[in-house]
């Protein structure tokens, strides 16, 4: 047998008319039947109402059809207390309910379960309303801490348009968001060297970003270690240790990345790579042409030997290095067609505002893209 677990109170006067529509629905076992005189005498705990229309004021009726579902009874269809009804918004009625009490339970039923299913809906409205602000809390606490990290990153980077033992570093560095995963930095050494590094590591967002904030302590650390003795084996060394600082902290970043010394006596460079794209460019006064050499990313595999690579530095010169990102921002269906699109906007750019221009970078970005260029001797 199934279980009764609605109760539903029948509404009206005493009398013949109510007596008999009582008993008549006495034998249904779908719901549990109570009777009551009037509304102010409702039990608690109902789910649901049949209230004759002519028993309940007209100023009753909206908060009738606010507190319970509710099916109106009347003798005639133009009761003015059934318009009134149907204005407050209950919309279940019958007219001359006696010998139609099958339909009355149906649609007593039909209109329970239909509260209830707006209730839900209501409380699920409001739940989604309370997550929503909590989720617009939580983003704006997200998006501060973010713009606070961006400002940081930026104090992390060294100052553009800075010349160091004849040489002169410049850089621009946009990223997708608020954090950028794109590292630069370029220091001198004594009067004779000029170190720099530039990485792009993997993925966005804040995680990226925190392997930059490792990249510059660990730059800066060995930096201040190193003795200016053999730099031609610097940026291996270098990039072996970053491979393995990385794998120890096991967060799963790795990075494209080009370390290098210009020693300023010699006018050699000395330079490794990690899987750095695009290659290194340098423009002199013979043309454009991109550096040599290879190397696996960082932070992928164990146990890596990175070679050195040496490039003669003309009297004027600038290398250009750039982020993966201004890929998106070529013409080309491959990547031999794209790095021969950015090597003719170099070729005609005399800095990096020139190259935002040629590319007409916009403030969407699909990707975070950095610019750096390191240029001298200009003895000519």
């Amino acid at each position: 047998m199934p279980v009764i677990t609605d109760r539903i109170a029948l509404v009206d006067q005493p009398g013949a008319r109510r007596d008999a529509l009582h008993q008549a629905l006495l034998a249904c076992d779908r719901f549990r039947l109570l009777v009551a005189d009037d509304i102010e005498s409702l039990p608690e705990g109902l789910d649901g109402l049949i209230v004759q229309a002519d028993i309940v004021a007209v100023s009753r009726w909206p908060s009738l059809a606010q507190r319970l579902p509710t099916v109106v009874l009347c003798d005639h269809r133009d009761s003015q207390k059934l318009l009134a009804a149907v204005d407050a918004g209950i919309l279940d009625y019958m007219v001359e309910p006696v010998g139609q009490e099958a339909l009355l339970t149906r649609l007593m039923l039909r209109a329970v379960e239909r509260w209830r299913v707006q209730t839900s809906m209501l409380r699920d409205r409001d739940r989604l309303e309370q997550l929503n602000e909590q989720l617009q809390t939580h983003l704006s606490t997200l998006r501060t801490d973010l713009q606070a990290g961006g400002q940081i990153q930026r104090r992390l980077q060294p100052m553009p348009c800075t010349r160091l033992n004849g040489i002169e570093g410049d850089y621009w560095m946009a990223p997708s968001l608020y954090l950028s995963g794109d590292f630069l930095d370029y220091q001198a050494h004594g009067e004779r060297h000029v170190l720099f590094c530039f990485a792009d590591v993997a993925g966005h967002g804040a995680s990226s970003a925190f392997v930059t904030v490792l990249l510059k302590a660990l730059f800066q650390r060995w930096l201040s270690r190193w003795n200016a003795r053999l730099p031609e084996n610097l940026p291996a060394r270098w990039l072996a240790r970053l491979n393995r600082e990385l794998l120890d902290t096991g967060v799963g970043k790795h990075a494209a990345i080009m370390v290098g010394v210009i020693d300023c006596h010699t006018r050699v460079m000395h330079y490794s790579l990690g899987a750095q794209m695009p290659m290194p460019i340098l423009a002199t006064n013979e043309g454009v042409r991109q550096l040599e050499g290879e190397g696996p990313a960082v932070g992928l595999f164990p146990d890596v030997e990175y070679p050195t690579y040496h490039c003669e530095l003309p009297a004027q010169f600038r290398l250009w290095l750039c982020s993966d990102g201004v890929f998106d921002c070529l013409p080309g269906d491959n990547i031999e067609s794209r790095l021969s699109a950015l090597c003719e906007h170099i070729g005609n750019a005399e800095s990096i505002s020139d190259l935002k221009s040629s590319l007409a970078l916009s403030d969407a970005l699909p990707d975070d893209i950095t610019f750096l260029t390191l240029s001298g001797f200009n003895d000519g």
